[in-house]
């Protein structure tokens, strides 16, 4: 479910760039997965950690303005 939901917010990143404009906000992994959690998708900062790992998605921000390129597409 965890892995699920991380995706599907993945994947949502990478068709709606005002979404993704909004997860490009926080700060820290932590504040990253307590957004998502308001939103309803349930993963912890392990799983994320460890699926942008698997993929070779960097959660830190580049660019100007700053902005991650962990969305898939």
């Amino acid at each position: 479910m965890a892995r699920e939901d991380l995706e599907n917010l993945l994947i949502k990143g990478g068709e709606d760039k005002h979404f993704r404009a909004r997860y490009d906000e926080p700060a820290t992994m932590e504040e990253f997965v307590e957004m998502a959690a308001g939103d309803g998708y349930a993963f912890s900062v392990d799983e994320l950690a460890a699926i942008l790992k698997e993929s070779g998605d960097v959660f830190e921000k580049n660019g100007n303005p700053p902005k991650r390129s962990i969305w898939w597409t």
